[in-house]
Formats: C-alpha cells, sequence, structure tokens
C-alpha cells in the first residue's frame, strides 16, 4: 500500500479506470458474440443489424484507447467477410 497521498490517490484512479475499460472491452466482445451466433444460425437480417452494433461498440473501444486503431480495423473487416460469406 502506498503511503504517500497523490500515490494512494493515483492507485483509486488506476482501479476506477481499469473498470471502465474492462467495461467497454466486455461491450464490444458481447457485440461480436451476439453477430457471430446470428451468423452461425444463418440470419441475415439480424446479422446485418448486429454488425452495424458490433462495429459502433469496436468504434467506441478504439476511441477510448481500449484496443489499438489497427486491431479494431482488423476486427471489422473479419465480421465483415463473415457477413458478406452469409450473404453470397
Amino acid at each position: 500500500m502506498p503511503n504517500i497521498k497523490s500515490a494512494i490517490k493515483r492507485t483509486r484512479v488506476i482501479e476506477k479506470k481499469t473498470m471502465q475499460n474492462n467495461m467497454i472491452k466486455s461491450a464490444y466482445k458481447t457485440a461480436v458474440k451476439k453477430f457471430e451466433q446470428a451468423v452461425e444460425a444463418g440470419n441475415v437480417e439480424e446479422a446485418t443489424t448486429l454488425f452495424s452494433e458490433a462495429t459502433k461498440k469496436i468504434d467506441q473501444a478504439c476511441t477510448k484507447g481500449v484496443i489499438v486503431k489497427n486491431t479494431a480495423a482488423r476486427k471489422k473487416s473479419n465480421l465483415a467477410k463473415k457477413l458478406n460469406a452469409i450473404k453470397a
């Protein structure tokens, strides 16, 4: 445990930020899982709506700095490939 006042505050801030980052990461992972379940089921309409939701969550995670820009682009690209494969 830190003894200095600023270090104690820093620990509290880090814990809060970590929880926020985990919430954002969990939200985008959940959105991606829902999309992939719709793709597995072969439901094109539902997959299309969930695709837009998943890309939105990925973009939000990228904006907040939870994931890197190239990682977000790669994940969105993979989701788009899956959507296009099910549409064809």
